[in-house]
């Protein structure tokens, strides 16, 4: 397993030994989502009806707490949140609703509390449907599963995700982000086949997919097949030579099937297009490991 060979910077996904994790990091987020302390990390907070601000995370001074450690609402954010889900309650019409909710699924995004924000996506579908609410609900719950730390809530959230992105791909059969987003969903499913499929159709409409290749060849990664990674990444970075994940990815993969001198080039590269020293530092240590 590649997972202990190096220390990845923010922004850099690094492989693990769970095929869930890792396929959420392939989904481009963190893997630090708890659920908040109302919910001990066990289910979305309000993927089942609206919740007060102050049912959400928690802060010391030290910052947000370990059941939630991505999420922190100031008390003034608190304080906008509950104002806001007054109104939502109050709500009397459905274009009423539909604002109060789009207003609350913002300002949970901006917060970081994903799933809340994908609920109150979805009650904005619901008094005005169409694609783009349904769009909204599906991403943000997909951000939601992206940052899951327990099985329970993997599931959970890649649920709601799964099933939000199928109705928009029922309305919208070419949405590729969509269908790419639904595939990683699967991979953490009981039908990972599924999920491999939907992103090689991904790939078949659009074979300069940037998602869809990094995605393929993360999965790839996970299943130690180094070869079939290496062409993924060697194709990401043919599409975007600056793509600075793709270039430190081609690198490690590359070192796993021992060409020494394409590793060392993409590694060289990864470091030139970033400044931040926590990759400078992972690029030396792997360029030590090739002499």
């Amino acid at each position: 397993m590649i997972g202990g060979l190096f220390v990845l910077p923010k922004g850099i996904v690094k492989p693990k030994e769970g095929k869930a994790e890792l396929t959420q990091d392939a989904a481009r987020t963190a893997n630090r989502d708890g659920g908040g302390p109302a919910t001990n990390g066990s289910k979305a907070d309000a993927s089942s009806g609206p919740v007060s601000a102050e049912a959400g995370p928690t802060t010391s001074p030290e910052g947000p707490t370990a059941a939630a450690p991505h999420t922190a609402a100031t008390p003034v954010q608190r304080q906008e949140l509950n104002r806001l889900l007054g109104q939502f309650t109050k709500a009397g019409t459905s274009a009423q609703k539909a604002e109060a909710a789009t207003l609350l699924a913002r300002r949970y995004e901006n917060v970081q509390r994903f799933d809340s924000a994908g609920y109150y996506y979805e009650q904005v579908a619901a008094a005005q449907p169409g694609p783009q609410a349904l769009q909204q609900a599906a991403d943000a719950y997909f951000q939601a599963f992206s940052f899951a730390s327990s099985d329970e809530r993997i599931k959970l959230l890649g649920g709601k995700a799964r099933d939000l992105y199928t109705k928009v791909l029922a309305k919208s059969p070419d949405n590729l982000d969509a269908k790419t987003n639904l595939g990683m969903t699967y991979m953490a499913s009981d039908n990972p086949v599924k999920g491999v499929t939907l992103l090689r159709e991904v790939l078949a409409a659009d074979p300069k997919n940037e998602r869809a290749l990094y995605d393929l060849g993360i999965l790839a990664v996970q299943s130690n097949q180094y070869d079939k990674a290496v062409e993924r990444f060697q194709q990401l970075v043919k599409v975007n030579p600056k793509n600075v994940n793709a270039q430190f990815y081609l690198g490690v993969t590359s070192a796993r099937t021992g060409a020494k001198e394409q590793a060392r080039a993409a590694f060289l590269t990864a470091k030139s297009l970033s400044a931040d020293p926590a990759l400078a530092a992972s690029v030396e240590e792997e360029l030590a490991k090739l002499k």
